[in-house]
């Protein structure tokens, strides 16, 4: 596991955030695997990018095969491969603002399978955008913008229960 106590505050977010959403779904009876906590980590930027104008790490997500992926958190988890994350892991504090999006996120989302949630983003504008006319199954190191996910989501907010 990585040490996060020497990183800046913009480094430690993403770290956070995994470690809530992982210790907030097995509060809830599931252990998440790296492919669904990516979707969460996803969902959880979008939505805050939408409902606040305020991402919530800087980090940019990947269009990969699979759907979004925040390469600092998949590389984290990687050797669980498609087995769920078992590691101790303590739930971070957070503001309550922030605990209640990611809460939401978990309500919203956590119900979903992985391969649901991969499919969900496969149907959504800014993974189909960042991926351009690549064949589904192609590799792509293309970022998802910020600007097209939070305008995306935006425009869905009426029609959210987010």
């Amino acid at each position: 596991m990585v040490t996060i106590a020497h990183m800046s505050q913009a480094e430690r977010r993403p770290y956070e955030i995994a470690d809530y959403l992982v210790s907030e779904c097995r509060e809830r009876g599931e252990n998440l695997t790296n492919l669904k906590l990516q979707k969460l980590l996803y969902y959880a930027d979008a939505w805050h990018l939408a409902l606040y104008d305020e991402e919530l790490f800087a980090e940019q997500f990947k269009a990969w095969v699979h759907g979004p992926v925040l390469l600092s958190q998949y590389h984290r988890f990687k050797p669980n491969q498609w087995r769920p994350i078992t590691e101790d892991i303590d739930k971070p504090q957070l503001s309550e603002k922030l605990s209640a999006h990611l809460d939401e996120v978990v309500d919203v989302f956590g119900p979903e399978t992985a391969v649901a949630l991969e499919l969900m983003t496969h149907r959504e504008l800014p993974w189909i955008a960042a991926r351009g006319d690549l064949p589904p199954t192609a590799p792509s190191s293309a970022t998802i913008s910020k600007e097209t996910t939070k305008h995306f989501y935006r425009s869905m907010h009426g029609n959210s229960q987010i």
